[in-house]
C-alpha cells in the first residue's frame, strides 16, 4: 500500500496484480512525508503500529480507513488493480509451487489441489474484492485499473493523480502459457465458484 499525502492518493496493492510494477512507477513521485508498506524487493512499513505488524504490503482499504482522518479518506484518490480471477488462480498455483516445480509437471493436479484445499489464510490467495470493499461489500475505491489493460489503466490513473505517466516495468512475473490452456470445464466451474464475487463485481468471465 502507498498513502501519498503530497499527491492525495491511496494505492491498495492487491496481490498478483502487477503491484510491484505500479509501485516502482509511483515511487518516482513520492515525497518525504508519503508512506508505503511493502515486504518484497523493498522493506518499508507504514508509521502505524497496528498496520506495520501485518508484515506485508497488501493492506486492505478497510484496514487503513480507521487510521486516516475521515475527510482525508473521503477526499484522497483511492485506486487498485484487479485481474481476471481465472488467470490470477493459475498465477497463484504456478508461483506458490515454483520451488519444487509441481505446476510445471502437472498443472491441473496443482489446480485441483488448491480448489479442494483453498488456503484462505494465505494473503496471495484471498479474493480481490476483500482489499477494496467495506464490510457491506461496497467498493471503497474511486477507480479500478485492470491488469489486462495495465499500461492504459496506469496512464489514466497517473493523469488523475497529476503526474507524468511512464512505461511500466515487468516485475516478479512467471513463465507460463496463456491461462486458458490449463483449464477444463470442471476447473472453470470450480474457480467460478471460488471467486464468484470477484467475477461478478469486476465483470470478468473465463
Amino acid at each position: 500500500m502507498i498513502v501519498s499525502k503530497s499527491l492525495k492518493f491511496v494505492f491498495a496493492a492487491i496481490p498478483k496484480t502487477g503491484t510491484h510494477s505500479v509501485r516502482r512507477a509511483l515511487r518516482e513521485h513520492m515525497h518525504a512525508d508519503d508512506m508505503e508498506q511493502v515486504g518484497l524487493f523493498v522493506q518499508r512499513s507504514l508509521p502505524i503500529p497496528e498496520l506495520a505488524r501485518i508484515g506485508h504490503g497488501h493492506i486492505t482499504l478497510a484496514q487503513l480507513r480507521p487510521h486516516m482522518p475521515p475527510e482525508d479518506f473521503a477526499s484522497f484518490f483511492k485506486f487498485a488493480f484487479v485481474r481476471n480471477p481465472f488467470d490470477r488462480f493459475v498465477s497463484y498455483c504456478s508461483f506458490i509451487t515454483r520451488e519444487v516445480g509441481h505446476f510445471d509437471r502437472d498443472p491441473q493436479k496443482v489446480m485441483r489441489y488448491f480448489l479442494a484445499n483453498p488456503p484462505w489464510n494465505h494473503i496471495l490467495f484471498r479474493p480481490q474484492y476483500e482489499f477494496v470493499c467495506n464490510e457491506a461489500g461496497n467498493l471503497l475505491t474511486d477507480t479500478i485499473g485492470r491488469v489486462e489493460q495495465m499500461q492504459q489503466s496506469y496512464d489514466e490513473i497517473a493523469a488523475r493523480i497529476g503526474i507524468p505517466s511512464a512505461a511500466l516495468d515487468v516485475v516478479n512475473s512467471s513463465r507460463r502459457s496463456d491461462y486458458r490452456q490449463y483449464y477444463d470445464q470442471s476447473l472453470i466451474d470450480g474457480v467460478a465458484r471460488l471467486y464468484a464475487r470477484d467475477i461478478e463485481l469486476f465483470a470478468y468471465e473465463f
